[in-house]
């Protein structure tokens, strides 16, 4: 499989040096400042199986039409950009190519995250207990909540009857009963720590992922894009990971 990269910040740089231990080729970087490439054409996409997406939020719309219209398959990495949803899933339909996008690719944030959802579950017969999050990221972070705070937050909801929304700002009274608070706190040079804890009178339980480096983060896209490499539609990593623990139970 050959990929090509689009965007090539910490997190693109990372992605490129975990493809070459992998023996994945990166045939173009896609990137005004540092790539070999300025923009997404069929030069740049030229050879590439996958493109990888870890650029800002503002411009996965034109690059996924750009990689569309080319007929290419496509990891988009970067969030913060849901609200193009339809947009995005049109024009992967009618490229009639593949596309898989998630808040996280980290493995182990996404077995992480089935965790969460079995405990949820498990406290939501438990009335004693409260429920909170919080997460921790280097201060370069641009979005805040992180996307994964914002799909743990989701998935609590889904699992936690009395808990009806999730409060993601500094509040300047207290937290309803119905509500979910998930804080956010940004400095120095944190690659991502996300906290879920279940809090009565007598005890608290916190689970917790904490990222040592950005390598587990690239790995997961590179896995990602073998995956969706030749399918067609929009997936997520749940969609990935039903495959991947097929895999290992197999």
């Amino acid at each position: 499989m050959k990929v090509s990269l689009i965007g090539y910040g910490k997190m693109g740089k990372e992605v490129d040096a975990a493809a070459r231990a992998m023996g994945i080729e990166v045939c173009s970087i896609v990137d005004p400042a540092e790539g070999t490439h300025r923009v997404i054409d069929e030069s740049s996409m030229r050879g590439a199986d996958v493109a990888i997406d870890f650029t800002v939020p503002s411009a996965v719309l034109g690059n996924v039409k750009a990689v569309c219209s080319l007929r290419k398959d496509l990891v988009v990495a970067t969030t913060g950009w849901l609200g193009s949803e339809k947009e995005v899933k049109r024009a992967v339909a009618d490229a009639g190519t593949g596309m898989i996008h998630s808040s996280n690719f980290s493995v182990g944030v996404n077995i992480y995250l089935k965790i969460i959802e079995e405990a949820a579950r498990l406290f939501d017969r438990a009335e004693l207990y409260d429920v909170f999050g919080y997460e921790l990221h280097h201060r370069q972070k641009v979005d805040s909540p992180s996307g994964t705070a914002r799909s743990i937050a989701e998935i609590i909801l889904a699992n936690v009857e009395r808990k009806k929304r999730a409060v993601f700002d500094a509040v300047d009274r207290k937290i309803e009963p119905d509500e979910l608070h998930f804080a956010s706190v940004r400095a120095g040079f944190i690659p991502g720590t996300h906290v879920v804890g279940f809090d009565s009178e007598a005890d608290t339980v916190e689970i917790s992922h904490v990222a040592r480096n950005r390598r587990g983060f690239a790995l997961g896209a590179l896995m990602a894009a073998r995956w969706v490499n030749g399918r067609k539609g929009v997936f997520t990593m749940n969609d990935f990971m039903q495959d991947y623990f097929q895999g290992v139970r197999g």
